[in-house]
């Protein structure tokens, strides 16, 4: 059977230094994908390189 998934989201407020987001923003665009889906491929990223 077809069953439809959607994930579940949470918002969250994070403080970043200017320049990591400025740096952040111009990959994004540059990409084509937004903002949010990059910091959150950087995370699970991170998540899943930890030593």
């Amino acid at each position: 059977m077809f069953k439809i998934e959607k994930p579940e989201y949470i918002n969250k407020t994070f403080r970043l230094q200017l320049e990591l987001v400025e740096k952040m923003q111009k990959l994004a665009q540059e990409k084509g994908i937004s903002l949010n889906k990059l910091v959150v491929q950087c995370c699970e990223y991170a998540l899943k390189n930890l030593e």
